[in-house]
């Protein structure tokens, strides 16, 4: 008669080892998968990083703040050629703006009720700030100086900038003193620009911009601005931009660039942040991504 004591006890061992065996096989499925989902995220986060960097090329940057530049230029000088009109008229004085160099030519059409001013910059004038204009800036507005309000009308005619082909138009609404005490413009501009290499681009916004330091002097060098609004860029390859002013920006004319300000830019579905530093004359700026990353950018075509 056969002891079956034995049999039982391989039975069971070989029953334990089986189960270790797909206990072993369960292990390595379940990290397996475990290094899958990991290199899934890590293949994603790679993914979207880079998603994030192509939506803000820097040289989309760049042209959008171009086009801003040159927005804000055309508005300003048609402003300062109103505020020597309006300065002359309201303190009876003999006050002249040195913004504009001599080789600008101003003509001033009067009717019974409005004035036009034709800025004429003829074959290519250079300002103060390095920036080279050709063409025409065409100001109209109405006669009477003594009122608070003022609604300025901007045209263009055969306009360059840098050499940038610039058409479009722009309306003013002008406050002689906010509550400050200072001047005061709401803009609403759409201008579209032709770059030498044959890219164009079109930028079109809101922007309020007070007039902080310098009015009435006489000279520019010392006139400060602070600027805020929204605007809209569409650049090439149907690239959009989108802006909100977070901090005004400060622009002193005695500087080609924004010097301080802090700005919200979105494409797409991702905002950045733009800070154009602590209020030095230079052409960098801070560009801040969701994910907290920072990167020190040159703004414009300029590099200092």
């Amino acid at each position: 008669m056969n002891n079956p004591g034995p049999r039982i006890v391989i039975l069971k061992n070989y029953s334990m080892k089986n189960c270790l065996k797909k206990l072993n096989l369960s292990g390595l499925l379940l990290l397996s998968i475990v290094l899958n989902i990991s290199c899934d995220k890590e293949e994603t986060s790679g993914i979207s990083e880079s998603v994030e960097t192509e939506n803000f090329e820097i040289t989309q940057l760049q042209a959008s703040d171009e086009s801003e530049l040159i927005s804000e230029e055309i508005i300003h000088i048609g402003e300062d050629v109103y505020a020597t009109d309006e300065i002359q008229a309201t303190s009876r004085g003999s006050y002249i703006s040195d913004y504009l160099p001599d080789c600008v030519t101003i003509t001033t059409v009067v009717t019974s009720t409005s004035k036009e001013k034709t800025i004429d910059f003829g074959e290519g004038c250079e300002l103060p700030n390095g920036n080279l204009l050709s063409g025409k800036i065409i100001l109209n507005y109405l006669k009477d100086m003594e009122v608070a309000m003022k609604t300025l009308s901007f045209s263009l005619e055969d306009f360059m900038f840098n050499g940038v082909s610039v058409e479009g138009s722009a309306t003013v609404q002008r406050m002689r003193y906010n509550d400050n005490g200072n001047p005061q413009s709401e803009a609403v501009a759409d201008f579209s620009g032709q770059w030498p290499d044959g890219s164009a681009a079109s930028f079109t916004g809101n922007r309020t911009r007070e007039w902080i330091e310098g009015f009435g002097s006489g000279f520019w060098g010392d006139n400060v601005f602070l600027i805020s609004g929204n605007g809209t860029y569409n650049g090439k390859s149907g690239n959009v931009l989108v802006k909100e002013t977070i901090n005004p920006l400060r622009r002193e004319l005695s500087c080609r660039f924004i010097v301080s300000g802090l700005l919200e830019i979105s494409k797409n579905d991702t905002t950045v942040s733009l800070d154009f530093g602590d209020g030095s004359c230079d052409s960098k700026g801070i560009l801040t991504y969701p994910d907290g990353e920072s990167k020190e950018i040159f703004l414009r075509r300029f590099k200092n």
